[in-house]
Formats: C-alpha cells, structure tokens, sequence
C-alpha cells in the first residue's frame, strides 16, 4: 500500500512506521482529542483546518516521506 497525504488519518495511525512519521512533525497527534473524530479524513483535508497547523511545507516534507514507506 502507498501512503501519502491522501491516505485517511486512521490508515496513518495504525502502521507503526506512517505514525512515527506523523509525530515526528505532528507531536501528540496520535493522542489528540478529536482524533477519533479525523480518522476518516485525510492529511490534506485536514490541513484545510488552520488549527491543524498543516502549512504547505509541513504537508510537503510529511507526503515526502509518508511515500518512501513500503
């Protein structure tokens, strides 16, 4: 499976190597409140929300390295 910004927030969380990616720049994502609340969306829907603090280099480096898992 490919994994990039596009992939549901859930699918992210539940592979080890994906998740560590996310809070390498999102720290404490994996325990945020309205977690379960985002598990269907994506990086990139998310980041519409300027609460979420996705800016466009952040979603850049993050789909970067989401897409060199295997």
């Amino acid at each position: 499976m490919a994994f990039s910004i596009n992939s549901k927030l859930g699918e992210l969380i539940a592979n080890e190597a994906t998740k560590a990616i996310l809070e390498k720049h999102l720290p404490g994502m994996s325990n945020h409140p309205q977690l379960a609340m985002a598990k269907g969306m994506s990086l990139k829907m998310i980041a519409a929300f300027p609460q979420a603090g996705l800016t466009p280099d952040k979603l850049k480096a993050i789909d970067e390295e989401l897409q060199k898992v295997l």
